[in-house]
This record gives structure tokens, C-alpha cells and sequence, in this order.
């Protein structure tokens, strides 16, 4: 069986996986695409050691935060984790839709040709295209035909919403719109008192041209009071209206892409959300 557990961030699907995993004697696949990459753990509400309780976590620190991971990296990395765990339990656990769809649905990347005409480009303009493209290509930068054939090429996504896994159940936490606001709000807060610029100072001195840091929620908002653009209070309302921007666009995905069962979650007594999932899975 393979439980996708869905939602919107900061709606409880950590605490979920955990005791699901328990109760399936399951490992969890992570489906965050930020916390794939390593030292961005505070914005990201990367599950700790201690959140873990012992259950093994896949996909998770994977990266350097200046190396590129891509939808297909995590198809495939994602496929060979159900293969090695096959006819046995299995959880996912995150908010980013894309890469549970790559993971789990009939999602084919080809690779097409483009046609641009890079003749008047010098071989150090081809050289730069390159490397912002894939910054740690082995391509040499005087091989010219090389370049423009790299440069030419681009990945295409074909998606069939066909699962390819038998038994996958995709179970959505949900709350109100207000509660989940105030969630995220006070999440947001959280994370700041946690020491959420602390972390995106040192990051961003590290590794400045960063893409996951420059475009990551929490962290992009963060760098731009670095770089003086407003104040620390503007940075972190941007975070928190992003992050309620972000949440909308999930539900989206979700209710467009997947057969999610939704659960309201009791906050007030989590057990009681626990207790309604499992017997939801039991029943299956």
C-alpha cells in the first residue's frame, strides 16, 4: 500500500506520517521540494531527528543548496525507493503536488530539439547560457557545436493522470480557511524566533546565486531585507502572505490533479484526526 498524505503547508502532515508510518510499519519518501536540499531546515519545517521518532525518511538532504535537483531526478530516485520497497507499506509525506504526480502518475519526460540560432553568440556568451542552464556541466567551453546542441535541447513533460501503483491513497489534511491562515501565521513567527534569518544569512553568504534560496519561500522574502530592498517587519509579512498564496495554489493542485480523501483536522485533539485516517485506511 502506498499512503500519499497531501495538504497545505503547515496543516500537520509531518506529524501524520509519523504515525502512520508506525501503524503501517511504513518508511516515509519525502515530497518537499525544498527540503531535499541540505542546511535549509528552518524555513523549509524540515522534520527533525527527534519529529522522526526512528522511522526512515527518504529524499530528504540530498542536495547542497548551489546543485540543481529537477522533477525528474526525483522521479527517479522516488521509483527505485517503491521498487526496493515493493508489495510492502509505503508513505509519502509533502506539499509539492509535482513531484508526488511524477512519482506516482504516467509522467514521461523526452527530450526536444530546439532550433534557436546561436551564431552571432561568442564561444563565453554560449559558456554563460550553459552554465546557467546546468552550472555544473562538464562541457567544454571551447567545443561551440557541443554548446548549441545543449543549448538546444529542452525536456518536455508528457502527464497521463494514469496511477502506475496499485493501492495508492492519497489523504488530504484540511482546516478552514481562517484557521489555516492563523496556522500559517504563527508558523511563520515561530520560525523566526527559531532563528529562520540567522539561517538565511549564513546561507545566502554561502551560496549566494542560489537558486533554491533565491525562489524558496521563507528564504527569497528574507534575502531581499538582506539586500536592503525593506524592512525585516515587510520580509516577514511576505512570507506569511506567500505562504498563504502558496497554500491556495496547493489545494488547486490537489483537487485538480488527484482523488484525495480530505480529513478536518481536530486541533484540539490530534488522536482524533489519527484515529479517523486509519480506520479510513483499514477500510480500504
Amino acid at each position: 500500500m502506498i499512503v500519499a498524505i497531501v495538504g497545505p503547508t503547515g496543516v500537520g502532515k509531518t506529524k501524520m506520517s509519523i504515525e502512520l508510518a508506525k501503524y503501517l510499519n511504513a518508511p516515509i519518501i519525502n515530497a518537499d521540494a525544498v527540503q531535499i536540499y541540505k542546511e535549509l531546515n528552518i524555513g523549509s519545517a524540515k522534520v527533525t531527528e527527534e519529529e522522526k521518532e526512528g522511522i526512515k525518511h527518504y529524499l530528504i538532504d540530498l542536495k547542497s543548496p548551489d546543485e540543481m535537483y529537477t522533477v525528474k531526478d526525483y522521479q527517479e530516485a522516488a521509483r527505485k525507493i517503491l521498487q526496493d520497497y515493493k508489495d510492502k507499506n509505503i508513505i509519502f509525506c509533502g506539499g509539492t503536488g509535482l513531484y508526488l504526480c511524477a512519482a506516482l502518475m504516467d509522467y514521461r519526460f523526452y527530450e526536444d530539439e530546439n532550433n534557436a540560432n546561436y551564431e552571432n553568440y561568442s564561444n563565453e556568451k554560449l559558456y554563460e547560457l550553459v552554465l546557467k542552464k546546468d552550472s555544473k556541466t562538464n562541457i567544454d567551453k571551447n567545443n561551440r557545436k557541443r554548446m548549441i546542441r545543449f543549448l538546444n535541447k529542452k525536456l518536455v513533460e508528457i502527464v497521463e493522470p494514469k496511477i502506475l501503483y496499485k493501492d495508492v491513497i492519497f489523504i488530504g489534511l484540511t482546516t478552514d480557511r481562517k484557521k489555516l491562515y492563523d496556522i500559517i501565521d504563527k508558523r511563520v513567527d515561530l520560525m523566526i524566533a527559531s532563528g529562520l534569518l540567522e539561517e538565511v544569512e549564513k546561507l545566502y553568504k554561502k551560496y549566494p546565486n542560489s537558486h533554491v534560496l533565491n525562489s524558496a519561500i521563507g528564504y527569497k522574502e528574507l534575502i531581499g531585507y538582506i539586500k536592503g530592498e525593506y524592512s525585516l517587519e515587510e520580509g516577514i509579512e511576505l512570507i506569511k502572505k506567500n505562504s498563504r498564496h502558496y497554500a491556495k495554489r496547493q489545494y488547486t493542485w490537489f483537487n485538480n490533479k488527484m482523488q484525495v480523501k480530505w480529513f478536518n483536522v481536530n486541533y484540539d485533539n490530534f488522536c482524533d484526526t489519527i484515529k479517523e485516517v486509519k480506520e479510513y485506511i483499514d477500510k480500504w
